[in-house]
């Protein structure tokens, strides 16, 4: 993929990037690399977005080394007595420092350039700055890879309910080659699931439209990994209804029996019309 033009490459050998990696997975095609690339544009810009985002991710790890994020005042000799260290945020902290100055090492080293100060930030800058070389070496994969599992395991520790991300196929909008990722959060979390595409945001679908987007993406023949709750069912239960639209248990029989939802019991358990349900709690969360 030109990542000039935004187009798949149409010859040349496969993408080796971590987000084609994912792709492969999924049962998806892996892009192809124009003349002299390891990445396709897409895991390109992928891995210049991540490595901009350690800077941002050192400095929350940071915030927590004491175990809160409260702290703003410099103190020598470690957290204040008492207060707990937080391990997790502080090997994240080490991870990120350590890889970035192997790669800018590498990049100074076979490009016989000074390297850039041991600060992230000067890391980033001099690592983005010579990314299209990085691209066209033969360990651009690894750096991918790297650089995804430092982002990962700080957004971890940053993040501890963010959940978990799930790959589920193509993007069904025309002409866009991005990868629908399912972003699962904790139900504590209290904000809710999505579906999201890596190349454009703005093509996403809210939790209570993933079983439309699954129609859709059956109708297009596309291999999906869409989450075992849209993509197995016809008949819901109340406690997908319930997760799905978060709507309260009890409210899903009241709801059932105000819409006349057909039913049929299995079991001992009731379960509902996917569509019956469908037409009424999407019409009831456009209108919130």
């Amino acid at each position: 993929m030109n990542r000039n033009t935004g187009r798949t490459a149409t010859g040349g050998a496969l993408c080796a990037g971590e987000g084609c990696r994912l792709r492969d997975g999924s049962g998806q095609p892996r892009h192809r690399v124009i003349a002299g690339r390891r990445l396709c544009g897409l895991c390109r810009d992928r891995l210049v977005a991540q490595l901009r985002s350690l800077p941002r991710l050192y400095d929350e790890c940071g915030q927590l080394l004491g175990g809160s994020r409260q702290f703003n005042e410099k103190t020598s000799g470690g957290p204040l007595p008492g207060m707990p260290f937080n391990t997790a945020a502080a090997d994240a902290r080490a991870a990120i420092l350590t890889v970035l100055s192997s790669w800018s090492g590498l990049i100074a080293r076979e490009r016989k350039l000074a390297p850039p100060a041991r600060t992230v930030r000067s890391l980033v800058e001099f690592a983005v700055r010579h990314i299209d070389w990085l691209t066209a070496h033969f360990a651009a994969a690894d750096l991918t890879r790297e650089v995804a599992h430092l982002v990962r395991g700080a957004q971890q520790v940053v993040q501890p309910g963010a959940g978990r991300r799930v790959v589920v196929g193509a993007c069904m909008e025309p002409e866009c080659s991005g990868t629908l990722v399912a972003v699962v959060l904790p139900r504590e979390h209290g904000e809710p699931n999505r579906i999201v595409c890596t190349a454009d945001h703005g093509h996403a679908w809210p939790e209570h439209e993933w079983l439309r987007l699954r129609h859709r993406m059956e109708r297009g023949q596309t291999r999906t990994a869409v989450p075992s709750v849209a993509r197995t069912i016809r008949w819901l239960s109340a406690a997908d209804i319930s997760h799905l639209w978060h709507v309260a248990p009890g409210s899903v029989y009241r709801l059932a029996s105000e819409h006349q939802w057909r039913r049929r019991n299995h079991s001992g358990r009731t379960y509902y019309h996917e569509a019956d349900v469908h037409h009424a709690l999407s019409r009831r969360v456009t209108s919130v």
